[in-house]
C-alpha cells in the first residue's frame, strides 16, 4: 500500500487525524486526554475507527462508540451475475463504497487507501487477499489486460497503485487524500500488472 497525497490540503481530515493520534480528543463536552494502560475505540463519523488511549468503553459518547459487527460473513448485492462470483461479488462490495473518504492505511468500512479497499471488497465476497498491492499483485492468478473480467485486481504505477476492475473499461479505486473513493478509466493511470482471485 502507498501513501498517495494530493496538493490540496484537507484541513478537517488532517486536524481529526492529528487529534487521535496525540492521544487527546475532545467529544461533545467531554474532554479525553492520554493516558498509559487504557484505550477505547472511538468512532469519528466520516473519518474511521480509532483507539484512543487513555479512556475506558464507558467514557466514549454513544455517537462515537464502534457499532457491533454483525456475526457472519457480509455479503454485497452482486451486481455482475454468478460466473466467476467471488470476484464479482468483491467488485460489487467495492461499488458500495463509492464516496467514502481516502485514509492512508484505512481498510474500511467508512473510509480506505488504495489496497484497503480491494482487501475489504474481497472479504465481503468471502475472501482473504494480501493487504497491501504488492501483496496482491503477487497472489492470485495473472490476467492479460485485454482479458480482464469484473472483479480481478488491477494494479498500477509500478505496483504502487490498486484497484478492482468493474467493465467497461472502467475500475473502482481510493486514489488519494482529499479523494473519495470513486470510478476511473482503465487507462487513467500506468497499468502494470492484474490478478484474479
Amino acid at each position: 500500500m502507498a501513501k498517495h497525497r494530493l496538493e490540496q490540503p484537507n484541513t478537517g481530515l488532517k486536524t481529526a487525524r492529528n487529534a487521535v493520534v496525540t492521544g487527546s480528543i475532545a467529544l461533545g463536552t467531554v474532554a479525553m486526554g492520554a493516558g498509559p494502560a487504557l484505550a477505547a475505540p472511538v468512532t469519528v463519523p466520516g473519518i474511521g475507527t480509532f483507539e484512543v488511549p487513555g479512556i475506558t468503553e464507558k467514557q466514549v459518547p454513544p455517537q462515537f462508540k464502534s457499532k457491533p459487527k454483525p456475526k457472519g460473513p457480509q455479503t454485497s448485492p452482486n451486481l455482475f451475475g454468478n460466473v466467476g462470483a467471488t470476484g464479482k461479488r468483491a467488485a460489487s462490495a467495492a461499488l458500495t463504497r463509492i464516496g467514502s473518504p481516502y485514509v492512508y492505511g484505512a481498510a474500511g468500512p467508512t473510509a480506505f487507501d488504495c489496497s484497503g479497499l480491494v482487501y475489504w471488497a474481497y472479504k465481503q465476497a468471502g475472501k482473504t487477499i494480501p493487504r497491501d498491492s504488492y501483496g496482491q499483485l503477487g497472489g492470485g492468478t495473472p490476467v492479460a489486460k485485454k482479458d480482464l473480467r469484473p472483479g480481478d485486481v488491477v494494479i498500477f504505477l509500478g505496483g504502487s497503485h490498486a484497484g478492482i476492475y468493474i467493465g467497461n473499461n472502467k475500475i473502482v479505486h481510493s486514489s488519494t487524500e482529499g479523494v473519495p473513493v470513486q470510478k476511473a478509466s482503465l487507462d487513467s493511470m500506468s497499468f502494470y500488472g492484474a490478478r484474479r482471485y
